[in-house]
């Protein structure tokens, strides 16, 4: 018997499919504090082993299954599978860069591209056979449909690569705003993965369009290499996961090496403490540690050993917390009551909302609108 059922790119489909599922249940027996990143890496990788499996039932013939699940569940479980791979590693980034995240009902959201897509399959009956006939004129509404499902099928998970990205930048963006040191190995290896997603899935999107106008040949080409780029993606989400995703959770900020070994002199912490309480610096916005020490007339090892040694904090924790009670004399002053929160942030020293009212939700334990209403409220009622 010499017939080839599969070759070697079914081969890397099946490959795919199989490592997805034993990784799925690796990842979930790992001894791993925080479970809820751990179970969005799972449900990528079980999406994409049913991606692979119905990839390769789709187009291998000889690969046999029962009609019904052939012909008409399979359109479903890939084209909705396809639809929930944006989603998964969308909220797998959430989890990573947001501590204590928990599935809400409106994450369920983010099903709705999958179920229309699904609504649009059921409505036109399409099945797989619909699905490998791909239209270039459109003849028919339901050869039109076909274009359109496989369309949305590359485009959606794009889109949300593309959001994922965004999300990185914007949790850099905040780090930095709140620590002036933090580790950034572990987010610099989470951006290479996001971008490789981003170009991966970008890739799809472009062989996608590509193979509506050149050969059969030349289409197969470029599906086959999108398959091979997904086996070497899942690899490297699994080793990212084993030693890196946990460290991104706690990323915390990290005290200066160049902290001098000796306590700080009594001149500096007086030096220190003059700019804050009466020259206030802390109200010009983008402050960094090198600036602050300039003004000191300090190096910045020792206005750092000051801060951490004396004050035990870090240089913007130090800062931000000045900045906090200045927000705070301005939204319990009466004859402020005009001034906005964007306002306010602003005239404290705050140039970024989001690190203003984190910060603030942190050392107050209320928002700075409830702030306000109860500081104006007691005033009120004393006078």
């Amino acid at each position: 018997m010499k017939d080839y059922i599969f070759n070697v790119h079914d081969v890397v489909l099946m490959m795919t499919a199989a490592e997805c599922v034993l990784l799925s249940i690796f990842q979930q027996v790992l001894p791993i504090r925080e479970r809820n990143y751990g179970f969005l890496l799972t449900a990528f990788l079980l999406i994409v082993a049913i991606v692979s499996t119905c990839t390769l039932m789709l187009w291998n013939d000889q690969f046999e299954v029962a009609p019904l699940l052939s012909q008409w569940l399979l359109p479903y479980l890939l084209i909705g599978a396809l639809m929930l791979k944006g989603p998964s590693i969308y909220l797998y980034v959430s989890a990573l860069t947001q501590q204590n995240l928990r599935l809400q009902r409106h994450h369920a959201l983010h099903l709705i591209p999958a179920l229309l897509v699904g609504l649009c399959i059921f409505a036109f009956d399409l099945g797989s056979d619909d699905l490998r006939r791909l239209s270039i004129a459109g003849r028919s509404p339901q050869e039109r449909m076909v274009d359109l499902v496989w369309d949305l099928s590359a485009v959606v998970p794009l889109a949300y690569a593309l959001a994922s990205v965004l999300l990185l930048h914007r949790y850099r963006v905040e780090l930095e705003d709140e620590y002036s040191h933090f580790s950034t190995t572990e987010l610099y290896w989470l951006n290479i993965l996001i971008y490789c997603v981003l170009i991966s899935w970008g890739w799809t999107v472009l062989a996608h369009v590509l193979a509506k106008y050149v050969s059969v040949e030349t289409a197969d080409g470029l599906g086959i290499a999108d398959n091979y780029v997904s086996f070497i993606l899942i690899n490297a989400f699994f080793a990212y996961s084993l030693s890196y995703a946990h460290q991104l959770l706690a990323t915390q900020p990290q005290q200066s090496r160049e902290t001098a070994a000796e306590e700080p002199s009594k001149s500096a912490i007086a030096r220190v403490r003059q700019a804050m309480e009466v020259e206030k610096l802390y109200l010009k916005k983008n402050l960094n540690l090198e600036q602050f020490s300039t003004y000191l007339d300090l190096s910045a090892k020792e206005t750092s050993a000051v801060i951490n040694k004396h004050f035990g904090t870090n240089f913007f924790e130090f800062i931000n917390s000045y900045r906090v009670e200045e927000a705070k004399a301005l939204l319990a002053d009466a004859s402020k009551a005009e001034m906005t929160v964007l306002d306010v942030l602003l005239e404290s020293g705050f140039n970024s909302k989001s690190a203003f009212h984190r910060f603030f939700s942190r050392l107050v334990n209320m928002s700075p609108t409830e702030y306000r209403k109860q500081a104006l409220n007691k005033k009120s009622v004393t006078v």
